[in-house]
């Protein structure tokens, strides 16, 4: 069973609340339009790009319609590109309410209406109008044209008995009477809807009729007698409008219309058009006869192999039959004899004759310029239509009279051969680098230019899109293009002058590697950038950027065919030549010009030279002997000029002596006339002729520029460039013979330093070697040398490889490398022993060790020369038990001077890499007895009834190995034991110490994990001779009293030597320098020891009693702890002087610092007597 629970909800109690009043929304608002007007250039130009592309009649509401595709407002197309011109939807449209008109530049064209730029004249009126008073203004001014009436109502609502505010209707009506003829409505309107806010219209009532002209303003609409009812307004202004009725001949301009109500500003506007028409090459000088015959309007042409293709453009006239005569476009092209055009006369027309010659036409697609199969130029000029075309841009812009230079240029002083020549070129289609198979003219040009220039940098500009060159030459300018072309002048030694050829290029660090070329997208309508990169170029110089910016350019492929071109200039035609040559030549030769040369030093070989005797089939030429002539298997050429100036090229097919028999030239060259052979193996250089400069009456300085054929291919297509061999010093060259390697150590900069010696037999002619080189499995290194032999420093122990090629003076590798192997020892042999060791005692404390000096170069550089000690005398005298005696001395040291200990000197030599030789030299000492001296103490740490009972640092005692060692090499590897006792001599002394020291290092293990230092570091693998590890002692002294706070001295390491003090303590210090390697300390102690002195004194006079003389240093008498105190007390002899007979002295109170003496005489009384005393005991105290 559920529970249910019962909700009862109640009705409230009392009236419903009233709803809220309710506020119309305000829908009235303010509205004002804004006319641009933009020039946007010199006309006559063709139009907007999508009308014209879509073949559209100006005037017409398609071409209108499509006209809005190419105006952008703030970047947005007024009407999509998809729409259709003829019918567009609403939906296709981005704005409304927006008027547009233009004007293309005609020279007649007429004032643009309706939308044109105006002057305004406003004057204010600001009355209220009412039913029973309608306002009137007149206007007398005759030269207005229209009138702008604006209305302003401040609110229009109305406030209902329950609160609500809704809106208002008010009807008015706008009359004009012209000269008093009475009034007529032209305006008859309302406003519907709320606003608090002053609402505005204005109103353009256009004049029509004769002046004086009266303007009044109706209210229709009842006034409003109630408080919650406004709706009054007023007349607020007149504006009287003259219209710009200015046509702007040759200016192309466009007006606009806009609503404020979809603009809070005025946009920027952008504009696609097809520009400026220009002149165009006219028909063919070449005619060709045909037939022809006609069904209906279509005319079909019959002539076999015309080459001709749909698009172009043919001028067509009938020598028989009714066939009309005119330029028309070709239709089709049904196959390779016959093609068909398009009559505007509807006939038949049987065979009859015609003639035809091909036009140039403009595709209207593109821009591009067709020029017919077999088109030749006859002179003429064409009509003036839109295209890209550069060549023909920049032939409008010489001749043009208004914006140009036609001023000054006309067509006589242009070369319009050169333009024309220039233009099929830049016509040409090229893939247009989308991947879709597409094609577009190699060079457009699309450019606005907006600012003055100077004309030559003008001229340039536009000369560059096509990469030309205009040359003002003979009186006229002519235009000298980068593009494909044939040799057409020769040069040799033999007809240039006495300088010979002269090169140079630019510097590597001036050339590019990427090419950032910015150019204008049509798409973004922004400027954008293409980057073209050279990535072998990257390889060999880096990155370097250059900035370039493509004129007139809209294409991205033809930016990036720019920066391509600019690419393989840099890398590949950097190289100029320079040289003079006779007026014969000079004058021919013109700039653009290709020319070969034979240069012999460059080639290796004389190629060239001047003809002896000729016929069309037969060329004798000059110096046989000096000159290389190709055999007939090497496809040997011979190149000629002719008298006609032009260059041509034949077969060798027979050689006798200096008689070449040649395929035949169509005139035979003249005599004296220069030459050049060429084959497979040995070809011309050829450059690009860029300045021809008169040097005086006879002489011509040219300077040309490397010219590689193929290269068009190259940018545009990525075409493999052909090979070209210009030199017979390209020729591959053996790699060396008899190569050797020897291993040495030399010192550099003091340095020892392991190196290897790579020699072998040069190659003759071959002044440059390529090394590779590797080491082991790594990676080869390269190494560029002049001659024949190689060195490598700071070889390391292993197998090297080696391989030599050579190269060519052109810099090319051998096809093969000589190659060897060597195992090198690198730095890792052994130091030589000491030899000739001597020993030569100085004094008690110490002795000269001599030595012969060390052999090996990283011993006497950068190597060190151990002397260690040990107690250990014989066979059993090891330098792995001895400790360092002194510091390592330089290893070109012969002598050294160290503490004379009892025992064995053994010494070592060390490289600069930490390897000790083989076998110590040693020599004894015996027991040195220092006479006249004291023992006043020795110490052994190890002998005490616990051994090593001091403090200890990283130290322990081993009862095993019966000595102190480190506790953990591989942890620290140094570490300290402190003595126990202080030795205290109760007053300051200078004591001598001698060490007694007895150790030996060893090896924690044999295995090679007990060692953790890098393999290359170990001195030794089987763990036999511990030479790493090392003891020493040390002392500090203090003078204060050591029981006491005394200030000690820091620690001094010593094996035999003096030291002042009164306290002294001591310290042994263990270390290796390889964590494998231990010390065992087995003995460690000293021995302090003072020497006697004597004391002796001048003359002093006792006086008459006791005299105390104290000494000039106080001696060393012992203490409790060192021998008992007095134990030592010094001897004093006392010599009196002037004594009497029965005279006596008393000596007493002798210390370590003074003594009395008491003279008397036989009656026991003190006298004074003279006397001088000597002292003899131990040590000098102070």
């Amino acid at each position: 069973m559920t529970d249910e629970i019962k909700i009862i909800k109640g009705s409230g109690g009392g009236p419903k609340p009233p709803p809220p009043p309710y506020r119309a929304p305000d829908t009235l608002h303010s509205r004002a339009f804004a006319t641009v007007q933009d020039l946007i250039s010199e006309g006559e130009i063709e139009g907007f790009a999508s009308a014209s592309k879509e073949g559209l009649v100006k005037g017409t509401t398609a071409y209108e319609n499509a006209s809005l595709k190419d105006v952008f407002l703030d970047d947005t197309p007024i009407l999509n590109s998809n729409a259709t011109s003829s019918n567009p939807d609403s939906n296709d449209f981005n704005f409304t309410d927006v008027t547009f008109k233009s004007k293309f530049g005609t020279s007649n064209q007429t004032a643009m209406s309706g939308i044109a730029a105006e002057s305004r004249s406003p004057t204010g009126v600001s009355v209220v109008v009412t039913t029973s008073n309608p306002v009137t203004r007149q206007v007398t001014n005759t030269d207005v044209d229209a009138v702008i009436v604006t209305l302003t109502w401040p609110q229009i609502q109305v406030a209902e008995d329950d609160g609500d505010i809704v809106g208002d209707t008010v009807a008015y009506k706008i009359q004009v009477q012209y000269n008093s003829g009475g009034f007529t409505d032209v305006i008859s309107s309302s406003v519907s809807g709320r606003t608090a806010d002053a609402y505005a219209r204005d109103h353009r009532i256009n004049i029509t009729g004769d002046f004086p002209v009266d303007i009044r303003v109706v209210r229709v609409t009842a006034d409003s007698t109630e408080d919650n009812r406004v709706n009054a307004f007023q007349f607020t202004s007149l504006q009287e409008v003259i219209d710009n009725n200015s046509s702007y001949p040759n200016s192309a301009y466009v007006a606009l219309r806009l609503d404020s109500k979809q603009f809070n500003r005025i946009p920027t506007r952008k504009y696609r058009i097809r520009g400026i028409k220009v002149r165009i090459p006219g028909a063919s000088a070449s005619v060709v006869s045909a037939t022809y015959t006609q069904s209906t309007t279509v005319v079909t042409v019959n002539n076999n192999n015309h080459g001709l293709l749909v698009g172009e453009s043919i001028v067509f006239t009938a020598t028989s039959g009714a066939g009309v005569n005119g330029t028309f476009v070709i239709q089709t092209v049904p196959n390779a004899n016959s093609f068909t055009l398009t009559s505007g006369t509807s006939q038949t027309v049987t065979t009859s004759n015609c003639t035809f010659a091909g036009t140039p036409n403009v595709d209207l697609a593109t821009g591009r310029i067709r020029y017919p199969s077999g088109y030749i130029f006859n002179g003429v000029m064409g009509a003036a239509v839109y295209t890209n075309c550069p060549a023909m841009c920049l032939l409008d812009l010489l001749t043009n009279t208004r914006y140009g230079l036609g001023n000054h240029i006309i067509d006589s002083n242009l070369d319009l051969f050169s333009f024309v020549a220039a233009s099929k070129f830049a016509n040409e289609e090229v893939d247009d680098g989308t991947g879709s198979g597409a094609k577009e003219a190699r060079f457009s040009c699309n450019v606005n230019i907006q600012s003055p220039k100077e004309a030559f940098a003008a001229i340039n500009d536009l000369a560059g899109v096509m990469r030309c060159m205009p040359i003002w030459s003979a009186g006229g300018i002519n235009l000298s293009q980068d593009k494909p072309t044939t040799a057409s002048y020769l040069f040799n030694l033999a007809n240039v002058g006495e300088g010979g050829f002269n090169y140079s290029g630019s510097s590597l660090k001036t050339r590019h590697s990427v090419i950032s070329v910015s150019y204008f997208n049509m798409d973004s309508k922004e400027v954008d950038f293409e980057v073209v990169e050279d990535a072998t170029a990257i390889a060999k110089f880096g990155t370097i950027i250059k900035q370039v910016k493509a004129f007139a350019c809209t294409s991205r492929n033809q930016a990036a065919r720019l920066g391509r071109a600019i690419l393989f200039a840099e890398q590949n035609e950097s190289e100029i030549v320079n040289f003079t040559t006779s007026i014969d030549s000079g004058i021919v030769v013109r700039p653009g010009s290709v020319i070969e040369v034979n240069d012999p030093v460059r080639a290796g070989a004389r190629r060239g030279g001047r003809i002896v005797a000729a016929s069309t089939t037969s060329i004798t030429i000059d110096a046989v002997t000096e000159t290389n002539i190709p055999a007939l298997g090497d496809n040997p050429t011979i190149s000629a000029i002719l008298p006609n100036g032009t260059v041509e090229t034949k077969s060798i097919t027979d050689i006798n002596g200096a008689v070449l028999t040649v395929s035949a030239f169509s005139s035979a060259p003249k005599p004296n006339s220069p030459y050049l052979l060429s084959s497979t193996t040995l070809q011309s250089q050829l450059f690009r002729v860029i300045q021809v400069e008169e040097q005086d009456d006879i002489n011509y300085v040219i300077t040309a520029l490397t010219y590689v054929e193929g290269k068009y291919n190259f940018i545009e297509n990525g075409v493999a460039l052909p090979t070209r061999n210009i030199s017979l010093l390209n020729a591959p060259v053996p790699s060396p013979s008899n190569l050797t390697v020897s291993e040495k150590t030399v010192v550099i900069n003091s340095i020892a330093r392991s190196k290897l010696i790579v020699d072998w037999q040069p190659v003759q002619g071959v002044t440059q070697y390529l090394v590779n080189y590797k080491f082991e499995n790594n990676n080869y290194v390269s190494q560029i040398v002049f001659s024949s032999d190689f060195e490598l420093l700071d070889t390391k122990k292993g197998e090297y490889t080696i391989e030599v090629f050579s190269y060519n003076l052109s810099l090319q590798l051998s096809p093969n490398s000589t190659t060897t192997t060597f195992i090198a020892k690198g730095k890792t042999a052994l130091p030589e022993d000491v030899s000739n060791l001597t020993i030569e005692p100085i004094n008690e404390q110490f002795v000269r060790l001599k030595f012969k000096q060390a052999v090996a170069v990283d011993v006497l550089h950068g190597g060190r020369v151990y002397v260690r000690h040990t107690n250990q005398i014989g066979g059993s005298a090891s330098f792995q038990s001895a400790q360092d005696v002194i510091e390592a001395v330089a290893g070109n040291s012969t002598e050294v001077i160290c503490a004379a200990l009892p025992g064995t000197y053994l010494l070592k030599f060390q490289d600069d890499g930490g390897r000790f030789s083989v076998n110590p030299a040693s020599v004894s000492l015996s027991i040195v007895d220092i006479l006249d001296s004291i023992v006043v103490k020795t110490d052994r740490e190890d002998t005490d009834s616990t051994p090593y009972n001091g403090t200890k640092s990283n130290v322990v005692f081993d009862s095993t190995l019966g000595g102190l060692k480190l506790t953990d090499p591989t942890a620290n590897n140094s570490g300290t034991y402190d003595f126990v006792e202080t030795l205290d001599l109760g007053g300051t002394f200078s004591l001598t110490l001698k060490r007694h020291f007895q150790g030996v290092g060893f090896y924690v293990g044999d295995q090679f994990d007990n060692r953790t230092d890098l393999i290359d570091t170990w001195t030794d693998f089987d763990g036999t001779v511990a030479n790493d590890a090392n003891a020493k002692i040390a002392v500090r002294t203090t003078t204060d009293n050591p029981s006491s706070s005394p200030t000690y001295t820091s620690f001094n390491d010593f094996a035999n030597g003096t030291f002042k003090g009164r306290g002294f303590q001591f310290r042994i210090t263990l270390d290796t320098a390889d964590k494998a390697q231990n010390m065992n300390l087995q003995q460690a102690g000293y021995t302090a020891t003072l020497p006697s002195r004597t004391e002796q004194s001048s003359v002093i006079a006792s006086g008459a009693g006791a005299k105390v003389v104290t000494f000039t240093a106080p001696f060393f008498v012992g203490t409790s702890a060192l021998g008992n105190l007095n134990n030592f007390l010094p001897s004093v002899n006392i010599s009196p002087q002037n004594m009497a007979s029965g005279d006596f002295f008393e000596l007493t109170n002798i210390s370590g610092t003074s003594f009395t003496v008491h003279f008397k005489n036989s009656s026991n009384a003190s006298i004074d007597r003279n006397f001088t005393y000597s002292a003899v005991g131990f040590g000098k105290g102070g």
